[in-house]
């Protein structure tokens, strides 16, 4: 049996994290998924379920809440006007076909592995973010044709693979092609549904092995999404609203930092260090 009192530490910790991914969804456009991962790795891990498909859950569990939490970014967003929705419709098929990919790809792979991928993708996002720069630039607009039916893919793909939403890839991408930050933001969070609805509705039907958290269906646990959403529900609005109020650039520098701690630690583990 679990213990009670580390139980509740761990439902506690798992608001707390909810609240600070959804205000980073609308906030910083990188994807409430990038702190909910580890987040879910650390207090599975703690309640006795490292199990060899772990990171499976964790990625799905996080990509769960990403559904509901990129609905209600994406609407406070759009009262701003700021999502293009004709960015969504056209990227919407390649997008959604990578992450079918991505849930096939997950599903064959085990927890070292899949923490050494999530690792690896997270610290080039905090490079991004640490050293990024709003001048750099790809093109003057959006790839379309053949680059579009390239790219759109490889964002769903990467996603999935790391649990998060569009804006960890989405932004970076919208903005090195001309895109103001304010609608990259806010259209990527429209990538990030997108990206999870299928990808969710895989890992439903997906096994995560025996070793599974009590409430698990597939390869989603019911009880940290509800107590995750619960959180993000409040603060994803709140994110939304910071971020046309304020220059978001130091916040970015500081979470950077936080980011390439958090991948490097999950290397650390993946190399069994």
């Amino acid at each position: 049996m679990t213990d009670p009192a580390l139980l509740a530490q761990m439902v506690v910790l798992l608001a707390c994290v909810g609240a600070f991914a959804g205000v980073l969804a609308g906030l910083l456009g990188v994807g409430g998924g990038i702190v909910l991962v580890p987040a879910y790795f650390y207090a599975f891990t703690t309640l006795g379920f490292a199990g060899p498909h772990l990171m499976q859950i964790c990625l799905a569990t996080s990509l769960a809440t990403i559904v509901v939490t990129s609905l209600r970014s994406v609407s406070s967003h759009n009262k701003k006007g700021a999502v293009e929705k004709d960015i969504l419709r056209t990227w919407a098929p390649g997008i959604m076909a990578g992450a079918v990919l991505g849930v096939l790809v997950v599903a064959q792979l085990r927890t070292a592995t899949l923490q050494f991928l999530f690792g690896a993708l997270a610290t080039s996002v905090g490079l991004y973010m640490a050293f990024g720069r709003a001048h750099w630039r790809l093109s003057e607009d959006m790839p379309t044709g053949i680059a579009r039916a390239l790219l759109s893919p490889v964002v769903g793909f990467l996603s999935v693979i790391m649990g998060v939403g569009g804006g960890s890839f989405g932004v970076p991408l919208m903005t090195l092609c001309g895109q103001p930050v304010h609608r990259a933001v806010a259209t990527s969070a429209g990538f990030g549904f997108l990206i999870a609805t299928p990808a969710v509705l895989g890992f439903l039907f997906s096994g995560a092995g025996d070793l599974r958290p009590p409430g698990t269906i597939g390869s989603v646990n019911i009880p940290a999404f509800v107590v995750t959403i619960a959180m993000t529900l409040i603060t994803a609005p709140l994110g939304a609203q910071l971020a046309h109020r304020l220059d978001p650039l130091r916040l970015r520098g500081v979470f950077a930092v936080f980011l390439l701690i958090v991948a490097g630690n999950m290397i650390r583990k993946a190399a069994g260090w």
